[in-house]
């Protein structure tokens, strides 16, 4: 479920706010109107509104920085979300080369330090010891933390991405650097845990060593989602659709009649739901149960189910060579419940739905699917809020 909120769209990227956004926006408004009390309790407090605000302003411009290079690689990106740990953009797609990779990567830390070059000079430029002076300069040098801090070289960080697209590059292999990449965002994870660990332990800083503590959970949380991903990539690369295919289907005598057809297999709930006709040891194409509701019953008594057949060369189908990736594709580009499977002959081999995607891949990769999931699967025609192998696919291929 959606909970994050739409708060308006730059340069067509639509914004959203993640609720637990409002607690680091108060958390740091906290910490700014503390240290300006000096200036007052108002001005201090409205300066620290305002120094909250331009930092995501900041983290915001980081993740423009990201997407509108992304954009003209011809990738879509879907959003920019703020939340508890700053931001981060949505891009639907994997760069086709390193390079564009490492352009996109190092776009957002180069944007945080043009903005803290833009900003030293505009210090320069205001009045000394004014509180203006101070909040551009404070401002100036989170820029520069933030540039600093992405460039640490781990997965999900944009160090990461950059690390990525060297290994891609020195490698040849896209998922073995995304997986070296997220290896070294796991480590600096669980540095990051122990760092702060000791700080609250040996200075007493409890909230800061919570907060380093937090950072490096999200690492390796968001450093395992992708290698989890990467391998469930690879995965589909080595998978055709004659390894996922299923023979939970009917074949019926394309020469009976309508009525023969509905009394043998429409009371019968054990039957399958996909029904091929044959005659003189042929195929001849699909039966669809809402054709037959199509026609009068009063015709149910003559007409021969080759009437309401559908050729299989009008039919979505696939090779059994057919790469898993294009018809998880084929399905998701045309909204299909199933795709047939041929043989090289011409003959019908199996179906796939995306419940026998689901259960293959569980297969190979050991996840915990129950059969009753894969049945809601094929029911509602939809993968699990998890997995969704549409995105996933597409990534693959574009």
């Amino acid at each position: 479920m959606q909970t994050n909120w739409r708060i308006g769209s730059l340069f067509g990227i639509p914004l959203f706010l993640d609720p637990l956004w409002f607690v680091i926006l108060g958390l740091a408004t906290l910490n700014f109107g503390v240290a300006y009390q000096a200036w007052g309790t108002v001005l201090a407090w409205s300066a620290g509104v305002v120094m909250a605000l331009l930092l995501f302003g900041s983290v915001l411009l980081h993740e423009l920085g990201h997407s509108l290079v992304a954009r003209s690689q011809g990738i879509r990106v879907n959003s920019i979300t703020l939340f508890l740990f700053g931001g981060i953009a949505s891009i639907e797609e994997e760069s086709k080369t390193p390079g564009k990779a490492f352009q996109v990567a190092i776009a957002g830390p180069a944007v945080s330090v043009v903005l803290f070059l833009v900003l030293r000079v505009l210090v320069n430029i205001l009045p000394s010891n004014s509180p203006a002076s101070f909040m551009v300069g404070d401002l100036a040098r989170i820029n520069l933390v933030l540039a600093l801090f992405n460039l640490i070289p781990g997965l999900p960080l944009d160090g990461g991405q950059v690390l990525k697209a060297a290994l891609w590059k020195a490698t040849g292999n896209r998922f073995q650097a995304v997986k070296w990449a997220a290896k070294a965002g796991q480590i600096l994870g669980y540095g990051a845990i122990a760092l702060g660990l000791a700080v609250d332990y040996f200075t007493g800083e409890l909230v800061t060593g919570l907060w380093i503590a937090l950072l490096g959970w999200f690492g390796i949380r968001n450093a395992s989602s992708y290698d989890r991903i990467t391998n469930l990539q690879e995965t589909l690369l080595n998978l055709v659709a004659v390894d996922s295919m299923t023979r939970d289907f009917r074949v019926i005598d394309a020469n009976q009649t309508l009525r023969s057809f509905a009394d043998s297999y429409l009371l019968d709930t054990t039957a399958p739901q996909v029904y091929f006709a044959e005659s003189d040891g042929r195929y001849r194409g699909m039966v669809s149960i809402d054709d037959l509701r199509l026609v009068e019953r009063s015709q149910w008594e003559t007409l021969p189910v080759q009437n309401i057949v559908h050729p299989l060369t009008e039919i979505p189908t696939v090779a059994e060579s057919t790469s898993l990736v294009e018809v998880i594709n084929k399905l998701e580009n045309k909204q299909l419940p199933r795709i047939t499977v041929l043989s090289p002959a011409g003959a019908v081999s199996g179906v796939i739905d995306r419940g026998d995607i689901v259960r293959t891949l569980a297969q190979k990769l050991n996840l915990r699917i129950t059969e009753a999931e894969i049945k809601r699967i094929k029911e509602e025609g939809s993968y699990p809020p998890g997995l969704q192998l549409g995105v996933i696919a597409k990534s693959i291929t574009s």
